[in-house]
């Protein structure tokens, strides 16, 4: 693991920013104090759409350990949500995440209003997903990961090094392994436009009981909670008959989601990690082989909740 040469103080405020422009500068004039020994420095980005918790701050801090500097981008991005009231109810708190991000020891945080990020309205050149966007996530919201790679594509470029700064410098992103198929559009769209940045996974943060942080975990009732923990339990199973190399009998998964009626399940599912294809052959009657990641995505009262889990690595 990289580690800064001078990690920033924990709970120190960070600068807020909301232009392009004065990110910009505060990138550069913090690239280079921590380049005044002589040598490069390293830039870490971390987008997020905010109502930070606890997940995010671990994605965070992990990102400060890797770089000298660490910019943290908020926007809540309109082009993500097929359902308006979803866009309008999705929590706005700003002052919160800055205090989680001084926690976490972000640098910089880039918060820009919508006219920043689309200054001519809505983007008339597109981004396409293609194939590996229109399964799965997908495939219940059309047109989500086409928005959402239009910010990563924006905020990826607006948070670079400066083409004006005078020292070298190493560009990383961080994104969490939560949404494993926003994660491999990512990738593909770094590998496919030569973005200058290296693409970093951080594992995801659970509770005690095995669910996954998320945002939308505030709208679940207790009871709902509690349900939702079939997820958990139902890949943990697979995953045990895999490190087994048992057949893996995904259909069982099903048996325990009619279980719990507060749950209902959209797909379950073995796919390769990197091209998102079904491993259908490892699913039934043979024993589980080579490496595969399960999808799961589900419907908890109004919450939509998604979660993964590799297998054989």
């Amino acid at each position: 693991m990289l580690v800064s040469k001078d990690a920033p103080e924990r709970n120190r405020q960070p600068l807020v920013v909301g232009t392009a422009a004065e990110l910009a500068a505060a990138i550069e004039e913090r690239l280079v104090a921590a380049a005044s020994s002589g040598s490069g420095a390293t830039l870490g980005l971390v987008p997020t759409m905010g109502a930070l918790h606890s997940g995010h701050e671990s994605l965070v801090a992990t990102a400060r350990e890797h770089n000298d500097v660490l910019v943290v981008s908020i926007f809540v991005n309109e082009l993500q949500f097929n359902d308006t009231a979803d866009f309008e109810r999705y929590p706005r708190t700003l002052d919160a995440d800055v205090e989680i991000l001084a926690r976490a020891g972000a640098d910089i945080v880039f918060a820009p209003p919508v006219h920043e990020i689309y200054p001519g309205g809505r983007p008339l050149v597109k981004l396409d997903s293609g194939e590996l966007g229109s399964k799965f996530e997908g495939a219940s919201r059309p047109g989500h990961f086409d928005g959402m790679l239009a910010v990563v594509a924006k905020l990826l470029h607006l948070a670079m090094a400066p083409a004006s700064c005078p020292v070298p410098v190493k560009y990383r992103a961080y994104f969490g392994q939560k949404d494993a198929q926003q994660l491999v559009l990512i990738n593909r769209l770094v590998k496919d436009l030569n973005y200058p940045v290296d693409v970093c996974s951080v594992p995801i943060v659970r509770t005690a009981d095995g669910l996954a942080l998320s945002s939308r975990n505030q709208f679940l009732t207790p009871e709902q909670a509690e349900a939702a923990l079939v997820i958990y339990r139902t890949m943990d199973m697979i995953k045990g008959r895999a490190e087994n190399h048992e057949p893996l009998f995904l259909d069982d998964v099903v048996e325990l989601f009619d279980r719990e009626p507060l749950v209902e399940l959209d797909y379950f599912e073995l796919v390769d990690p990197d091209t998102l294809v079904e491993l259908a052959f490892n699913c039934r009657d043979t024993p589980f082989t080579g490496e595969g990641l399960l999808l799961v995505a589900a419907q908890v009262g109004n919450v939509r909740l998604i979660d993964n889990m590799p297998l054989g690595y």
